[in-house]
């Protein structure tokens, strides 16, 4: 099986410091959509590994985490693609949940789903924690500079010393399709 991981604020829709609260909010990134349905035509599984503190906040509930979700899918199914599972952390950071990035917990739960290891399999995000949470489980880490990307390369550049693209559609033309 060829498993992707991505990562989803930043990665597939815009972000926000003020964070996606929202379906309508909830808006692709240029080409990501696309991107997703390029990796499952080549016959990749894609799974998304996402921190969503928004809900232990009180921004959101889990069923508007769900309805954003559903977008995405629609949206997805728009353009021949899907995104074959989701994993997702509700935490805040100072609640030191491991499920958070840049804990492992979402990964472990999809090398769970998929009884596979994550020994180099890709996952695309545009934050240090994400990087972290690749590189803490052997995974090949990829940084996108949508989102938060342009600001973690500010910040860690010199300990980057990962593949770096303007968005995932770059990425995924450059190394996947």
């Amino acid at each position: 099986m060829k498993l992707i991981v991505l990562d989803r604020d930043g990665v597939i829709n815009e972000d926000s410091d003020a964070f996606i609260k929202s379906p309508d909010e909830w808006v692709p990134v240029p080409g990501s959509l696309e991107a997703i349905a390029r990796l499952n035509r080549a016959g990749w599984t894609v799974a998304v590994a996402t921190n969503q503190s928004g809900i232990s906040r009180g921004l959101y509930d889990h069923a508007t985490l769900s309805a954003m979700h559903a977008k995405m899918q629609t949206l997805l199914a728009e353009h021949g693609g899907r995104v074959d599972w989701i994993s997702t952390a509700p935490y805040q950071s100072h609640e030191n949940s491991p499920a958070r990035k840049p804990g492992t917990g979402m990964l472990r739960a999809i090398a769970r789903r998929y009884g596979c290891p994550l020994t180099g399999v890709p996952f695309v995000g545009d934050t240090w924690g994400d990087v972290q949470a690749a590189r803490a489980l052997a995974m090949q880490p990829v940084l996108v500079r949508s989102g938060k990307g342009e600001r973690t390369l500010a910040a860690h550049l010199e300990r980057m010393q990962v593949p770096v693209f303007d968005n995932l559609l770059a990425a995924v033309e450059a190394l996947w399709t």
